[in-house]
């Protein structure tokens, strides 16, 4: 792959809250948990300690709100972003502002923003929006002015084709100044062109590494023209365990109990969606089981019955590392990764993953030991340390009887 000009060195990762459920296997009730409060609070603090940049909440009817989780769980995290969605033309776009104005000074300026247009026609009408797919952006684009003015500190009167104000301003200022970072993705040319005038952070999902480097480098012109620059992130599941053989076993495994009824009923699904970045994501795999690896070590087997993200990277942590960095050398410096359980997962990739990525200040890789200073691992016999196998040999470290 071709390194563009525009590469990055480090990058930041986020993790996923899985507010719309959770569990061993896709596409069934078994092994499923139940995603209350306090599983979410486990997802959240494990993310915090282990050191990730932020995490995503996700939207839309399947989903609990995700504002209301992000206020529950602020004040149970220390460090941990929380990427939160507004939605243009679900909310008016002062009290959009308003709301994360507050929850950014609750969180002490720990709130990203998720710009989210809504791809699902059924969904939208349940929604009580019946706009088109380029009108709906249209919206969006409004949104946008208005919101970022609020937050920026203005007052005044606005009056587009669908949003007007009068008098418009907000008392209460965010922390982050001018306002929390707004990311946003859209495959379409309008969706795209609402990202080059008014954002911060463009999204894509998980396409083969040339897809997305051609994808930036479009959204890169576009908002040059504009006279703006932008930074990219992607949207990841990811399968690492500690050989290739392992990992691929567990995609298998993910994806066992589902059968070929219940993936011709998701892709009906999305086939009646107006989203053209999840038309890219179904184009992958076309629901068929025969044709997963879309490019090396990227599986589309999520995307049988799941919408949005549908790919996920699978291998041993250093050919993981290895395929990250393929995107960074596209100019990806934000990676918003998951994994099923995404409790347990969360360790897993941070033990696996961070130490072997270059981070951003951002992004904290686990700590190596313990605050005491003392051995650390489970005691072996109570009175010794475990040691690391290397070769024929041990090496362990024995500590006095007390």
């Amino acid at each position: 792959m071709t390194v563009s000009a525009h590469a990055v060195e480090k990058a930041n990762v986020l993790w996923f809250l899985p507010t719309h459920g959770d569990g061993r296997y896709l596409g069934t009730t078994v092994g499923a948990r139940d995603v209350d409060l306090r599983y979410l609070t486990q997802v959240a603090k494990a993310a915090d300690d282990c050191g990730y940049y932020g995490m995503l909440l996700p939207t839309g009817r399947s989903c609990e709100d995700s504002w209301v989780v992000a206020s529950a769980l602020v004040p149970l995290t220390q460090r941990l972003r929380f990427l939160v969605a507004v939605r243009p033309g679900l909310q008016s776009p002062a009290v959009a502002a308003r709301m994360t104005a507050t929850l950014d000074r609750l969180s002490g300026g720990r709130l990203l923003i998720n710009v989210v247009t809504g791809g699902d026609p059924r969904e939208n009408a349940g929604d009580g929006i019946f706009l088109d797919h380029d009108e709906r952006y249209e919206v969006t684009d409004e949104f946008l002015e208005v919101y970022t003015r609020l937050l920026g500190g203005e007052t005044f009167d606005y009056e587009g084709r669908h949003i007007r104000v009068e008098g418009s301003k907000l008392l209460f200022p965010p922390v982050q100044q001018p306002h929390p970072p707004l990311y946003f993705g859209g495959s379409s040319p309008a969706g795209q062109d609402v990202a080059a005038r008014r954002v911060q952070k463009y999204l894509t999902w998980g396409e083969p590494p040339a897809a997305v480097a051609a994808k930036v480098e479009g959204m890169r012109a576009l908002a040059a023209a504009q006279g703006r620059q932008l930074s990219f992130g992607i949207r990841l599941h990811v399968i690492v365990r500690e050989t290739g053989e392992e990992a691929w076993r567990e995609a298998a495994k993910l994806i066992e109990h589902v059968d070929d009824a219940t993936i011709a009923e998701a892709q009906k699904a999305f086939a009646r969606m107006d989203s053209v970045g999840q038309n890219r994501m179904a184009a992958l795999h076309g629901g068929r089981r025969d044709r997963l690896e879309v490019s090396p070590n990227l599986w589309a087997g999520v995307g049988l019955v799941r919408g949005g993200a549908g790919t996920a990277l699978v291998g041993d942590p250093d050919t993981v590392a290895a395929r990250m960095r393929e995107y960074m050398a596209a100019g990806i410096d934000t990676f918003i990764m998951s994994g099923y359980p995404h409790l347990e997962e969360a360790y897993r990739f941070a033990e696996l993953m961070l130490p072997r990525l270059p981070l951003a200040e951002g992004t904290i890789p686990p700590r190596s030991g313990t605050a005491h200073r003392g051995p650390f691992g489970e005691m072996i016999g109570t009175a010794g340390s475990p040691g690391h196998r290397a070769g024929q040999g041990v090496v362990e470290t024995r500590v006095a009887a007390s």
